[in-house]
Formats: C-alpha cells, sequence, structure tokens
C-alpha cells in the first residue's frame, strides 16, 4: 500500500486515524517477531544445511519468552553488528561500569597496560569492541590519567583500537565510600545469602548519590543523539538509571544487575529501599541472570512502590514508565580459534610449575577471595573427603587460585587468614614426604595462565555460597576442548541452570560435597566426555554475544514502539482540517508512519 493509498483511507476521520494507530503499537510487536524472525530463520536455514544443530534440552535460558528464531542464530560478533545496522541503524552504543576494561599502572617509571581479572569485564569487553560504542568507567590506575586526552578520553585495545574509553576520577573519599562502603558493604552481603551483615552508613550513602550523579553528567556529556543506547552494568549504579533519564527522556537505557537480587524481606532491610528501586526504574530494561532474581526484584517493588506490575510479560508500570524485567543469562566469548597447544601439555607445564607427579589428580579453584564463594567450605568438604576416603591422600591436590580482593575491608582480611590457617591445617593433617593437599595462590593470574590451568585439571569445583551466574564455570568448559574433566557446580550459582551436566551440589554440605570430589575422580571417560559435550554445546550457543544481542534485540523493539507512540502523539497538531470541516493527513506524516511500520 502506497503512502497515497493510505491517506486515501485514513482521511475520513480524525478518530479512525488515532485508533488505527493504537492498533498498530499492538501490530508492531507481532510484526518485529515476524519480520526478524523470517530474517534470523533464512540465516539459520544456510548454517543448518552446513551442519544440523544438535537440539539442546530446555534449559532456563530458553524459557524466556522470546522468539524461538533468536536462539538458532550463530552469535558472533559479526552477528552483532549485523544487529546493530539492521535493527538499531545509526545507535549510539554507551557502557556503564564501575571497572575499566584496561588499566595503565606505573611500575619501576615504566607504564604498564593490565587487563582487569573480572567477571564483567571479560563479558563485556569482547561485546563493547564488536559495537565500536565508549565505555565510561572509573579510572583507578597509578597511570590513567597519563594516558587519556584533554577529554579524558583513550582509544583502546591500544594495539587495535575499536572503542574509546571514558575515564571518570573520584576522590579517595568518594571511592571510598561509594565503592567500599555502600556497594561492597551494604548492597553486596545484602544481596548474597552469605550470612554476612550488610553494614549502611548515612554517610557512604551520600558518596554513593554523588558518585552517581557525577557518572550521569558524564553519560549525559558523552551523549551525542537524543537516543543513546546506554548499559549500566551492577550494583554500584542503582540510582543511575533515573538520573540518566530525567536528562535523556528519550533514551534507551539497559540495567543489567550481575549480582543476585534478594528477596523482598531481605531487601526490606536497605535504609534506601524505596530510592533504589526507583532509580533502577529509571531503566527501559533490566536484566538478572535467572527468572529468579527478576521475580524477586518484582515482589520488592510491589511491596514498596505504588505500581502496576504485568507478571506475565514481567513489566513493571510507574511513575507513566513502563520497564521490562527480563533475564539474560550472561556469558563468555566462545574461543573460535583454539587453543595454541594440546592439554597434554598444558598438563605437563602445571604438574611442573608446581612440583606435582605424573600421576596426580588435579582439582581447581578459582575466584576472587570472597566470603561468597564458598572457598572455606570446599576445603572443609576436602578434609571430609580425605577423612572417608583415605586411599586417596597423596593421590589428589587441590589448587587454590584465591585473587585478592577489598584488602582494605576487615571481612576480606580476616577470610584471606582464615583460608590460609584452614589451608595449612589440612596440609598438616594430610601432608606427607613433600605432599602438600592444597596448593593456595593468593595472586592474580593472567587470562592465559588461567585458560592452561583449566585445560590441565581434572575437576574444576565452583562451591560459590551464593552467585548471580558464574563464568568460572563456563570458561572451564570452553577450555575443554578434549571433552574432559569433570564441573564441580554450586545449585546456588546461576551456572547450574543451564550446565545441567555439572555434578550439582549444595556448598553448605562438606559430606555431600566430598563425595561429589570422589564421583569425580572415579568417573569413567566416556561419562566425562557426554556431559562435557552437552554443556560445551551450551557454553557456544549461549555465549556472550547472544547476551548482549538479545538486550539489543529488546531494546530495537522499544524504539520502534516509541518512533510510533511519537507519530501518533504528533496527529492532532499535524492534521489540519479540510474543507469538509475533517482532519487531512499530510503525505510526509502518512509515510513516516508506513515507514515505521515497514521497518518493524
Amino acid at each position: 500500500m502506497t503512502p497515497q493509498d493510505i491517506e486515501t483511507y485514513l482521511s475520513p476521520t480524525l478518530s479512525l486515524i488515532l485508533i488505527t494507530a493504537s492498533l498498530t503499537l499492538s501490530a508492531v510487536a507481532i510484526s518485529l517477531s515476524l519480520g526478524l524472525g523470517r530474517r534470523l530463520r533464512r540465516k539459520a536455514a544456510v548454517s543448518a544445511i552446513a551442519q544440523p544443530p544438535e537440539m539442546p534440552l530446555i534449559r532456563e535460558s530458553e524459557r524466556n519468552g522470546r522468539p524461538v528464531e533468536e536462539a538458532l542464530i550463530q552469535w558472533s560478533p559479526d552477528m552483532l553488528r549485523q544487529i546493530l545496522g539492521s535493527e538499531l541503524p545509526g545507535a549510539e552504543l554507551i557502557v556503564v561500569s564501575n571497572r575499566e576494561p584496561y588499566v595503565h599502572e606505573l611500575v619501576d617509571g615504566k607504564v604498564e597496560l593490565q587487563v582487569p581479572a573480572s567477571g564483567l569485564v571479560s563479558a563485556l569487553e569482547p561485546v563493547t569492541r564488536a559495537c565500536a560504542g565508549t565505555w565510561i568507567a572509573h579510572g583507578s590506575g597509578s597511570a590513567d590519567r597519563m594516558m587519556v586526552d584533554r577529554q579524558d578520553h583513550v582509544a583502546v585495545p591500544p594495539d587495535n583500537p575499536a572503542y574509546t574509553l571514558r575515564r571518570v576520577w573520584l576522590s579517595e573519599e568518594e571511592y571510598k565510600g561509594y565503592y567500599y562502603g555502600f556497594a561492597n558493604e551494604g548492597m553486596w552481603p545484602l544481596c548474597h545469602i552469605a550470612f554476612t551483615r550488610p553494614m549502611f552508613r548515612a554517610s557512604d550513602w551520600e558518596c554513593y548519590q554523588a558518585v552517581n550523579r557525577k557518572f550521569a553528567d558524564v553519560v549525559i556529556a558523552e551523549a551525542k543523539s537524543e537516543r543513546p543506547v546506554v548499559l549500566i552494568q551492577d550494583y554500584h549504579f542503582a540510582l543511575l538509571p533515573r538520573l540518566i533519564r530525567e536528562k535523556l527522556p528519550n533514551a534507551v537505557i539497559i540495567t543489567f544487575w550481575h549480582i543476585p537480587w534478594p528477596n523482598a524481606e531481605m531487601f526490606s532491610v536497605c535504609p534506601w529501599r524505596e530510592q533504589i528501586l526507583e532509580g533502577m526504574l529509571g531503566s527501559s530494561i533490566l536484566g538478572f541472570h535467572i527468572q529468579l532474581h527478576c521475580n524477586n526484584f518484582i515482589e520488592s517493588v510491589d511491596r514498596f512502590l505504588e505500581s502496576r506490575i504485568d507478571r506475565e510479560g514481567t513489566a513493571i508500570s510507574h511513575g507513566g514508565e513502563m520497564t521490562l524485567v527480563h533475564s539474560y543469562p550472561i556469558s563468555i566469548e566462545w574461543p573460535e580459534h583454539g587453543f595454541a597447544t594440546t592439554t597434554a601439555d598444558a598438563r605437563a607445564r602445571i604438574l611442573a610449575r608446581y612440583e606435582l607427579p605424573e600421576h596426580m589428580k588435579l582439582a581447581i579453584g578459582v575466584e576472587r577471595l570472597d566470603y561468597t564463594k564458598g572457598i572455606l567450605d570446599r576445603f572443609h568438604a576436602l578434609d571430609e573427603f580425605f577423612h572417608q576416603h583415605s586411599d586417596w591422600i597423596g593421590k589428589l591436590t587441590f589448587l587454590q587460585i584465591a585473587a585478592p580482593s577489598r584488602t582494605s575491608l576487615p571481612v576480606y582480611r580476616q577470610l584471606h587468614q582464615e583460608c590460609m590457617d584452614l589451608a595449612e591445617t589440612i596440609n598438616q593433617r594430610y601432608g606427607r614426604d613433600g605432599y602438600r593437599p592444597i596448593i593456595l595462590i593468593d595472586e592474580h593470574q593472567s587470562h592465559e595462565q588461567l585458560a592452561e590451568l583449566y585445560r590441565a585439571a581434572d575437576i574444576c569445583v565452583v562451591s560459590s555460597l551464593h552467585d548471580g551466574m558464574n563464568l568460572v564455570a563456563k570458561e572451564f568448559v570452553a577450555a575443554r576442548d578434549d571433552e574432559a574433566g569433570v564441573l564441580v557446580l554450586s545449585a546456588f550459582a546461576g551456572a547450574s541452570r543451564e550446565l545441567l551436566e555439572a555434578l550439582i551440589i549444595n556448598p553448605f554440605d562438606p559430606s555431600a560435597l566430598g563425595e561429589a570430589f570422589f564421583q569425580a575422580l572415579t568417573m569413567s571417560p566416556d561419562e566425562q566426555r557426554e556431559r562435557m559435550r552437552r554443556m560445551r554445546e551450551v557454553v557456544r550457543n549461549h555465549n556472550v554475544f547472544r547476551w548482549a544481542g538479545s538486550m539489543l534485540l529488546d531494546a530495537a523493539r522499544l524504539i520502534k514502539r516509541g518512533e510510533l507512540r511519537d507519530v501518533t502523539a504528533r496527529a492532532p497538531e499535524i492534521m489540519p482540517a479540510n474543507n469538509n470541516g475533517r482532519a487531512s493527513v499530510p503525505a510526509k506524516a502518512v509515510a513516516r508512519a508506513a515507514e515505521v511500520v515497514a521497518s518493524a
């Protein structure tokens, strides 16, 4: 139908055009799914001809209500760029996080570039690289100021610049109150079931508010359009969505919460609970790892704020604005190009590095030193295991990587000492002739070092007491191209909803965890291969580009609906009466309406 035909059809009355436009709002959602679905099906069909996929069992990430066709896309950086080009043409992408993807440190008078050991950075960096956006983060390195331009920008990665890093400077007082105080002594324990009491101080809250305002000012200054797509990361910036919304009302704001969200009763402990919820509901889309956390957030809003809740569509209407609350399980960048060496070579180097004999079975744990990660619990389980299976003494070594974290906080310093003491106690109890059951490495490891460690291990233990997702579990699976090794995974980590073939355990039960060690050590190679093959299929298909792409596709739908609402809202102003006293429809307005519907 041409614009002229549409004009002829709609011109009889103004009410008819408004009714039609209203109905079109519903049609947009359908046409988006069908139109996008057709394009995705064509792409998926081409891939399927080359290699028929093995359909996985239905996991929680496949029950999120999105079109089935999205699950069939081969997610990659190129696909992400295609989606941006076709669904968000000209969109300006801005990422906001506390931690920066690249840090410049002054070491012995020379500037060194460092990549933080962070799951958030590992997930977001390849996405931002693919989308050529702007990443706004706290400049924490001792040489960070030396490397930026007059606008506090630096192009990264330095060897092949793909996006812009905008650094934000915080005073020591601001950082102490906002980061160590409110974020990590307040929100972090509040959101994790780790039985550490959250600490809330009015001075920390003031710093938290001030830093959120500072970041909002930077986002607004960096935005070059009225409708940027802003990806806000984590619990450091609960107030930021609302602050940005006040200045950029048309922005598409996607907030992703990387840690769990507690139930409403637990959340009620926070003295500023209403302000936190109000801030987060400035988002267009609010994402969590799993549906349980979405449900908890919705219950919190229902309890503490006046709102309308669409539980079937998982959306919240508050203050005349709608926020979608969806689950987007985060993941990693799949190693498409493989590894330079074999797992046998990796194992040989690790055993030699730690002076372990060839016959030694190797179990590993990899995480920041944090009380939510269950490091003490796995050590107690190892003690229980050796007590029940004494024939394994001298045959199993547990190598624990525990990177220092938040060392200025007393609870973290205490945890470090407790881990060192317990490891020493177990080593004295079961060690002999140079054999140490536990090797504790309290140092940061590079991505290359960790990849080698994953490929050398017989068992990877993730015993988080509570975790949003846990990317170590997925990194271990991705590293095992030999399809060997066993993943022991906490039921309280979000990854357990996807990696069903892992040995799922309760980290609070040392006896059961100890028996999981025994099951892993005695598992046949065939069973290991079947379990690992399934998990690798899941991680490959549900990679970080799918995580980002799902959010961006939802953002595209919101933008298309917003454009249609704009056309509808302007209709009375742009429809002067004709000679018959009826509202006429200018050709440009009709053409624009047709264009919006067609593009949707």
